[in-house]
């Protein structure tokens, strides 16, 4: 199994030239099981990417590709109007995410209807369907996956991926204090692999920013010293910290836990 960066950004795509060692592109990752079932979490501009480098690599014979989002903001839906293979017949796209602002259909139309953008959601030859998720686990081939909720406005959910003993969990778009909150995700992390969690801002730009949505290198550390996990990535780089920056923010993070990342678009983890 393995995990690959398509998209790191948080908030809106930042093409600037300080940007790219990491990154510019939103929230998109694959993970790929051993028996090669394909599933990206999140589909922010990055998705691009990643229909491109699928349809390369499987031609005309792509699997299912499961997608499952974390919530329905720009940042992690804008790259679907893009994502090559919702264009052709032979290829099937499973949407999966929380319906509790509504059934996940209808608010992925909604961003591709007049005046938004000239194609409409309808007009996507690719098979596709939909499914609203709780927190019951799902299964799609050697991969179990366990939904959760995260802190976050108007809700996200966050996903552990369990498959032949290792663990991965996908921890985006979090921001600490809630008390239940924050002691459900030590314990879904708890054990993981990989820990892929929301770092977008430094612990001193958080005092400007409470109620965002969003957490902290520190917390992060927290979080995967609480969970044992064996490697953390930081993700979800906010687009005012260029590459220095996050690099920065990367070295005062893994001073305090040592197997620690900053999430990089391309980068990929073999479990």
């Amino acid at each position: 199994m393995y995990v690959k960066f398509w998209g790191v950004r948080g908030s809106i795509p930042t093409p600037s030239a300080t940007h790219m060692g990491y990154g510019g592109n939103t929230s998109c990752i694959e993970l790929r099981s051993p028996d090669g079932v394909i599933c990206l979490f999140d589909a922010g501009s990055g998705a691009r990417s990643a229909g491109q480098a699928l349809l390369g690599e499987f031609g005309a014979a792509l699997p299912t590709i499961n997608l499952f989002l974390s919530h329905y903001h720009w940042d992690h839906i804008q790259g679907i109007p893009f994502f090559g293979p919702m264009y052709s017949p032979a290829n099937r796209v499973a949407f999966r995410g929380a319906g509790a602002l509504g059934k996940v259909r209808d608010l992925l139309w909604g961003q591709m209807s007049t005046p938004y953008f000239p194609v409409n959601m309808g007009d996507l030859v690719a098979q596709h369907s939909y499914e609203e998720l709780d927190t019951a686990p799902v299964h799609i081939g050697d991969l179990s996956i366990e939904p959760f909720a995260l802190n976050h406005p108007q809700g996200s959910f966050g996903y552990r991926v369990e498959c032949r003993s290792k663990v991965f969990v996908y921890a985006c778009d979090h921001e600490p204090g809630d008390k239940k909150a924050d002691t459900r995700l030590r314990d879904i992390a708890q054990g993981a692999d990989v820990l892929i969690c929301d770092a977008q801002y430094t612990p001193e730009e958080y005092d400007q920013r409470r109620g965002w949505g969003h957490g902290t290198w520190a917390e992060s550390v927290a979080v995967a010293r609480d969970a044992g996990v064996g490697q953390l990535v930081l993700f979800h780089h906010d687009p005012n910290h260029d590459d220095a920056f996050v690099r920065h923010i990367a070295l005062r993070a893994r001073g305090e836990f040592a197997k620690t990342f900053a999430a990089q678009e391309g980068f990929v983890i073999d479990l």
